[in-house]
């Protein structure tokens, strides 16, 4: 039973057959419709779906036209930034003696349960330096070669605290981690029309 303004209502019955071999009257596949957007909304802090649907359509119940726009996402929250699987880069110096052990740190990175995937970044920020010449000091914009480490991992079985116990066990000193999310990245917003 669907309420009159469901996507599922105009959908013809069928049937599907559970494993005992019994007819279940359904619904079919509904399919995505091919949708374009005129416009895109940049992910702020706290956004919802609901809330964003009401904001351009006035019925919040419409949140669905907004993922079917946006197919790369396998989720809703996946579209908002919400989901589970979280990608953090950590900034590390070695503070041990001789080289850095990372074998040591992806091997214990890798042990945690949570863990999709982990990746050494070498990453370089221009900062700015004053160098002493003849006369008055200069300031100059130089590069400052830095490396991390960035770990895709399901929040819920991780924490980032375990993750920094793993680095400074393997013999390397963390700076501020940071997240890669959505906040701040684009999503299309489709006509309102039906379909």
């Amino acid at each position: 039973m669907f309420s009159k303004k469901s996507r599922y209502l105009k959908l013809p019955d069928t049937v599907a057959f559970d494993a005992q071999g019994r007819a279940l009257p359904c619904k079919t596949l509904r399919m995505p419709p091919d949708v374009t957007g005129t416009f895109s909304h940049t992910i702020e802090e706290g956004d919802r779906l609901d809330h964003l649907a009401y904001k351009y359509y006035k019925q919040s119940a419409r949140w669905w036209r907004i993922c079917d726009a946006n197919p790369e996402f396998m989720s809703p929250q996946a579209l908002l930034g919400k989901e589970p699987m979280v990608t953090t880069y950590f900034p590390l110096t070695f503070h041990g003696e001789g080289q850095p052990r990372w074998c040591d740190l992806l091997k214990n990175l890798s042990g945690l349960a949570g863990v999709e995937n982990i990746e050494i970044v070498d990453d370089i920020r221009l900062v700015e330096r004053e160098i002493e010449l003849e006369g008055p000091d200069v300031t100059y914009i130089g590069e400052h070669p830095q490396r991390a480490v960035k770990v895709v991992y399901n929040r819920i079985n991780l924490s980032r605290r375990a993750i920094i116990h793993e680095i400074t066990s393997a013999g390397f000193n963390h700076g501020d981690p940071y997240e890669i999310g959505r906040v701040g990245k684009k999503i299309i917003i489709p006509p309102d029309k039906t379909g």
